[in-house]
């Protein structure tokens, strides 16, 4: 167990009309680890990525947090297209906007930044496969091909994948107030989104699952006990 860690969050709860968002969370990060964070929409990643970002300011530890689509100028417009409600563009439309928004952030941000600071990412590589290839039918070859490319060899130290039981997601998507394009497809195109990820995550010990399922009087303390193990 390492012991040189900046952020330590014991028995994190989070809840929403009712509703967990997290349960019982414990998390150690150290300086200048890559962190993703990836689930479904619903699923709990803006509570564990703002309270992560909101205790190491309090701390005034440097971190870059960067969202996806987004995270620098060009890739902001990007997303204002992508998540527009109005917006009707065909899969493959979509898949290329992401490709664009990402290629901007690597080049511009993430690059400058990777191993000098920590970086908590919201949604990255995993996101584009598990939604565009698992939830849409794109060719998974391909889009792996291409972040492949874009990556060239930047990978995550850890990654956060938060699932959600469909019944919840549905209930959480209904309470956002600005819903974007993404929070508003049928269910079950969420619920082939959160295999997908489940799928991408199977024995790979970087990837800790965040159950969200539990309601706040259920919690029970839950050691992501991977973590400390992956972070030195």
């Amino acid at each position: 167990m390492t012991e040189n860690y900046y952020l330590q969050v014991n028995d994190l709860n989070k809840n929403f009309g009712g509703i967990s968002a997290l349960s019982g969370i414990n998390i150690e990060i150290n300086n200048n680890d890559f962190i993703g964070l990836i689930g479904p929409n619903g699923s709990g990643k803006t509570t564990l990525i703002n309270y992560i970002s909101n205790y190491l300011r309090k701390k005034k530890i440097g971190f870059l947090k960067i969202r996806e689509p987004g995270g620098n100028k060009n890739s902001e417009i990007i997303r204002k297209l992508i998540l527009n409600k109005k917006s009707k563009f065909n899969a493959f439309t979509d898949l290329m906007l992401y490709f664009a928004a990402r290629s901007e952030n690597i080049e511009k941000v993430i690059k400058k930044n990777f191993k000098k600071k920590i970086i908590l990412m919201d949604r990255f590589t995993d996101s584009t496969i598990a939604y565009q290839h698992y939830g849409m039918g794109l060719n998974k070859n391909l889009i792996e091909n291409i972040n492949r490319n874009l990556l060239n060899n930047i990978k995550a130290d850890l990654v956060f994948l938060n699932i959600v039981n469909m019944n919840n997601l549905k209930k959480r998507l209904k309470l956002r107030r600005n819903k974007n394009r993404y929070d508003n497809f049928k269910i079950n195109f969420y619920n082939k989104v959160q295999k997908g990820f489940l799928s991408i995550a199977k024995n790979k010990p970087s990837y800790v699952i965040v159950d969200s399922n539990k309601a706040l009087e259920e919690n029970k303390k839950k050691v992501l006990d991977k973590i400390i193990k992956l972070i030195k």
